[in-house]
């Protein structure tokens, strides 16, 4: 029989911390959970890119927006804009950057595992 487990993202397994921004990622049972807090002025190309040296973002992303606003843009153009309360799929092949001046905070189930590490 399996037993019950906690983690908190206060109390990361990992914490990366990047150009106005960081995630902090605990796992549990396989599933990675990263709670990414990106600054007023993130942006993908300019803050991770550099990172990864990938052209756009390649990790999918199913996420809860707990604060701030994410605008997104698909490498086929399309785009959109998440906000609190929000669950968003990205997949593969974006960009992204913080609108406003509030710090953007989601919680990630699917694309935290590697994210922001160098290559």
């Amino acid at each position: 029989m399996s037993k019950m487990q906690k983690k908190n993202l206060s109390q990361p397994d990992e914490k990366r911390a990047f150009d106005k921004g960081q995630v902090e990622t605990v796992s549990l049972c396989g599933v990675t959970f990263g709670r990414a807090t990106l600054q007023p002025g993130w942006t993908w190309s300019t803050c991770v890119k550099p990172l990864v040296k990938t052209k756009s973002c390649e990790v999918s992303h199913l996420q809860y927006h707990v604060s701030g606003r994410l605008h997104v843009v698909m490498d086929d153009g399309s785009q959109a804009e998440f906000g609190p309360g929000e669950v968003s799929f990205l997949p593969p092949g974006h960009d992204a950057r913080v609108v406003g001046n509030e710090p953007v905070v989601v919680i990630d189930i699917s694309g935290m595992e590697d994210y922001a590490k160098k290559k």
